[in-house]
């Protein structure tokens, strides 16, 4: 495929992850930094390895807390909270606003609410995780065509 209908396919794909809400203007801004020359080659997709990573790790230890026989809130408030900081630097905007859904559900100490915005946080960053991963895929094909 011609790296212009790759561009094209690429251009799509973030098109519509704006378009549903999964993407805010922070995403614009690590896309800028990189094409502005601000940032170096690659550091679009290094920020969204990161917050896969992070994030899993984070959803993970969520989980491991609310399994506990006394869940131990204020930790979760602190994962919580990381959640939020790590989708909010790559314009997870789906993922940031189930992290303050979190928040509102652990207030009250509820391990049901809380199992309830677990489950929400996941399935919107295994939604944006598939998404960014397909966007990095296209990126890599088009950079085999070379430079713009």
């Amino acid at each position: 495929m011609a790296a212009a209908a790759l561009r094209a396919r690429l251009n799509t794909l973030v098109t519509s992850m704006f378009a549903t809400g999964m993407l805010d203007e922070n995403f614009h801004q690590l896309q800028s930094m990189e094409e502005d020359g601000k940032a170096d080659r690659g550091y679009v997709a290094d920020m969204i390895n990161l917050f896969i990573k992070d994030t899993k790790r984070i959803l993970n230890d969520i989980a491991g807390l609310l399994s506990q026989p006394v869940v131990d809130y204020d930790m979760v408030d602190v994962l919580v909270r990381q959640l939020k900081g790590s989708s909010y630097s790559v314009g997870a905007k789906k993922v940031n606003l189930s992290g303050m859904q979190f928040r509102r559900f652990n207030e009250p100490r509820s391990k049901e609410r809380c199992l309830m915005a677990l489950a929400l946080a996941w399935s919107e960053f295994c939604e944006v995780r598939s998404k960014f991963e397909a966007m990095m895929q296209l990126e890599e094909q088009i950079a085999t065509y070379g430079p713009k």
